[in-house]
């Protein structure tokens, strides 16, 4: 019955062009693949069925449904209609008092003022189901205020006593349970707290109570990348006449593995994200089987394995197989346990478990309770012995799989989730504008997004324009330029404090009547009744009006041109007619006149509210753009880029200066926060004394600097510690080698005048110029000792020797792959480069690279050069001055 309500639900979907895709062990099933419910072939990709059912399981199998998320609502109108109003619920859940959630709550009952309590609640780590106890052993802050301050004491006991009580009911995000017979014979139910009577009732039972019922759950999800796909779909076959059916497009496009292996994964499934996107460049994969590992690996735990899978993948060392009885086995994850099956195939092969049996072990294992593990863990040892295998190899072998077991990957979740992924890459790779069009309009209001997706456009050179009343649709939409090129024009309803409601009426009328002529004559033509002034103001700001008058302009006669809408519609809603409509046709209603003063809106002021209003700056020259739109540039000007997993790295980044706060440190030395603003949004940039004084000049309001700094990640906002700033040249000719010349620049800690010769190995360009080469460790505030004794201990020198080749391509990949390594290995050791060509060498020092110098390291460098260079290390001598703090 199950499996026949999931056929029925798929089914239904399919046949409405409703996007549908199944999560987890149910891809698993050659019954559910032959019934059409999943696109997996479980045969083709080796899935193991007993994952998901077998005899010694007692529980349901679960079949996770993913619907496209904009039509889940008819999916659950369906199964209402089918099954009947009375026999169908959703399923309540219940939120709890956590330890912030707690003190939040516990503040407000006591009228503490807000941000008196946010500072105690920002005081407990950030760490899943913390409690207050645990908080005040882990957080040396909270415990000092705890002891010192008795309001603080007492909003923490008493938030004791509400932490993990029940706070509110919700809907459970995908939950439904069906019935044979009228629900309220098995469970009481409620209607949704924002429901009416028309909406889905809800069980007065949580998830857990409704299955020990034994009613029947299914699990009907929304996935927002599947309307993406579908959209995307959709707009192909408008612009293009191309009918795509997802599941029938060839799975070794080379397109496709292309862009992932230049790491071009911004939109695409499951692979975005600065560490996902530099394993799978490395990678390189070539087959979907590939893309799932990925999609496996890249979790805690497997996570630290990539790197032994990736050589191994490329050949650079030779796969190993704890016992040759398992080759079989973890071959295809070149020796690496990546998924939950290949533990269960080891317990069968090696202990000779039923693959029923092997699961329950794998499920005892995930749970680690001790008494079973010891119960398995005996039986996996005498099982194994059965087999003929020692006691020590069993206890190895079981040692091995017992934490892979938690956390390793379901292979059929994997699979699935990797063809969703590749569809995504397939369609970003082979018809860019659309799919990028589509994945703009996926995210509604969340301006990050947006942001990341416009400067992906820009690498992908497709034009972004701004909001315009006579040129834009509701949401983002293709669009063809007067040269015939394809772009991408900025939707009004993604206008912050817009929605689709206030600007139908004004597109619907502009289709209906023409384009507007004026201010006036929209105000004349078009139905604005549901537009307020806020909304007003916002499309304005937008630029939505540009064609109008200037934006400051506009703000000014803001109160005139929403008395005229208003007064407008009344007299259309009247019927009335005005003395010139006597006169018909030959004497046109002359319109109210609205004179919009010229008062210049600066380009700062634009590119601020651009950034508040919809994420991004699209106006004018920006010179943030011109680095935006070099696909080679290393230089960050999109604040969305830098994410919490950049925290201890060095990035440099390109942005101008908003505001300047100078302070003074516990010690009297003056410091900065500069306030930066890249292309959709801002950050704090501290420049501590030791660097300020030699760049003092460049922090004004208005300036626009290169800055290298370190990532840092505090209270959950993320800052930058400049190392090294300059003056950034926004002259075409000379951007990407100011960038260049001016990250090898930065106030001296210690100093040596050095003149240096470089070279891009990629285009053999040798370029000579004189500069400070310096050098500053990770710091963190300004009165931090190199060491407990105060010495500057001399660093040893990495010496990374290449020797040009006939392909640059290559020859960039090995430096991409050194630069990764590099970084991966922080410290304060030196690294030099040193190029062969044609037998002369060329030195270059790398001055924001520092690392730690360990055999490790050094092992990883050569296997990376091979026999196109050499690592050696060396010791060297500076001129060292400053070194007692910095």
């Amino acid at each position: 019955n199950y499996f026949l309500v999931s056929w029925d639900i798929g089914k239904f979907a399919r046949e409405n062009q409703i996007l549908v895709a199944v999560r987890g062990s149910a891809a698993a099933s050659l019954v559910l693949y032959c019934l059409g419910v999943t696109d997996i072939n479980p045969v083709a990709y080796g899935l193991t069925f007993e994952r998901l059912l077998n005899v010694e399981r007692k529980q349901m199998p679960d079949i996770d449904m993913d619907f496209q998320d904009d039509r889940r609502e008819e999916v659950f109108n369906y199964v209402v209609s089918k099954y009947g109003r009375d026999h169908v619920a959703q399923i309540i859940t219940f939120g709890t008092l956590g330890a912030r959630a707690s003190i939040r709550d516990v503040g407000r009952a006591l009228s503490m003022p807000y941000s008196d309590t946010d500072v105690v609640a920002k005081l407990v780590p950030t760490k899943l189901h913390i409690t207050l106890n645990e908080a005040l052993e882990q957080s040396p802050e909270l415990q000092v205020a705890y002891n010192s301050d008795p309001n603080v004491k007492n909003l923490v006991e008493t938030a004791r006593g509400l932490e993990g009580i029940t706070r509110h009911a919700s809907t459970h995000a995908a939950g439904l349970v069906i019935s044979d017979e009228p629900l309220d014979n098995y469970v009481p139910l409620q209607r949704p707290a924002k429901g009416d009577d028309q909406s889905i009732t809800m069980t007065q039972y949580a998830m857990g109570s409704v299955e020990a019922l034994g009613l029947l759950k299914i699990d009907i999800l929304g996935l927002a990348n599947l309307t993406i796909l579908s959209k995307a779909v959709e707009l192909i076959s408008v612009t293009r006449g191309i009918e795509i059916n997802l599941t029938e497009i060839p799975l070794d496009d080379d397109r496709t593995f292309k862009i992932l292996s230049n790491g071009e994964t911004v939109g695409v499934f499951q692979l975005e994200g600065t560490g996902m996107t530099r394993y799978i460049k490395e990678l390189e994969p070539n087959s979907l089987t590939d893309v799932a590992a990925m999609i496996a690996l890249y979790r805690p735990g497997p996570m630290e394995h990539i790197g032994t899978f990736i050589e191994a993948k490329h050949g650079r060392s030779e796969p190993k197989y704890p016992h040759e009885a398992l080759k079989d086995i973890l071959e295809e994850t070149y020796g690496v346990i990546v998924y939950q099956d290949q533990v269960m195939q080891i317990a069968r092969v090696f202990a000779g478990y039923t693959l029923g049996e092997a699961d329950t072990v794998r499920r005892a294992m995930g749970k680690k309770i001790p008494e079973i593990m010891a119960e398995e863990r005996d039986k996996f040892i005498n099982g194994a012995l059965t087999q003929g295998y020692s006691k020590s190899l069993a206890e190895e072998i079981f040692a091995l799989i017992e934490p892979f077991a938690g956390y390793a990957f379901n292979k059929a979740h994997a699979v699935s989730y990797g063809l969703i992924s590749y569809w995504t890459a397939y369609l970003k790779a082979n018809f860019p504008e659309e799919y990028m069009v589509s994945l703009l309009n996926g995210y509604p209001g969340n301006s990050e997004k947006v942001a990341t997706s416009v400067a992906e456009c820009r690498r992908l050179k497709i034009p972004v324009s701004p909001p315009d009343i006579n040129k834009s649709e509701a949401d983002f939409s293709s669009e063809i330029s007067e040269e015939g090129s394809t772009g991408i024009r900025f939707g009004l309803s993604s206008i912050k404090n817009v929605g689709s409601a206030a600007v139908l009426p004004l597109i619907e009328s502009r289709k209906k009547d023409g384009f507007f002529d004026s201010i006036e004559h929209m105000c004349r033509v078009a139905d604005m009744g549901s537009i307020n002034s806020k909304a007003l103001e916002s499309l304005i700001k937008s630029g939505v009006f540009d064609s109008f008058g200037s934006r400051q302009g506009l703000l000014e006669v803001l109160g005139r041109i929403t008395a005229l809408a208003q007064s407008e519609s009344k007299l259309r809603q009247s019927n009335q007619t005005s003395m010139f409509d006597m006169f018909g046709e030959s004497v046109p209603t002359p319109l109210v006149n609205i004179e919009i003063p010229q008062i210049e809106t600066t380009g700062m002021t634009i590119r601020e509210w651009e950034i508040e209003l919809i994420g991004v700056s699209l106006s004018g020259n920006n010179p943030l753009q011109l680095i935006a739109d070099q696909s080679d540039s290393e230089a960050i000007v999109v604040r969305s880029q830098i994410v919490p997993e950049l925290a201890g790295k060095k990035i440099l980044i390109v942005g101008q200066v908003s505001s300047v706060t100078h302070r003074i440190t516990k010690t009297d030395k003056p410091y900065v926060i500069a306030s930066l603003e890249l292309l959709d949004g801002g950050l704090d940039v501290f420049v501590w004394e030791n660097l300020l004084v030699d760049t003092k000049d460049l922090w004004q309001a208005g300036s626009l600097v290169s800055v290298v700094g370190n990532v840092r990640v505090r209270d959950d906002q993320i800052n930058i510690t400049c190392v090294n700033a300059s003056q950034y040249d926004i002259s075409d000719d000379s951007t990407q080698m100011s960038l260049k010349v001016d990250s090898g620049r930065a106030a001296a800690v210690y100093r040596g005048a050095n003149t240096a010769k470089s070279t891009d190995i990629t285009n053999s360009a040798v370029d000579s110029h004189t500069s400070q080469f310096t050098r500053i460790d990770d710091v963190d505030s300004p009165d931090i000792e190199i060491n407990g004794s105060g010495d500057f201990q001399k660093p040893q020198e990495l010496v990374l020797r290449l020797m040009q080749s006939d392909e640059p391509a290559t020859d960039r990949m090995i430096l991409d792959s050194l630069k990764n390594t590099l970084l991966e290995n922080s410290g304060r050791d030196k690294v030099s480069l040193e190029f062969d060509i044609n037998g002369e060498i060329v030195r270059m020092d790398w001055p924001l690279v520092g690392v730690n110098i360990s055999l490790e390291l050094e092992k990883k460098l050569k296997g990376i050069i091979g026999s196109k260079g050499d690592v050696f290390v060396k010791n060297y001598q500076s001129e060292i001055s400053n070194t007692q703090s910095l």
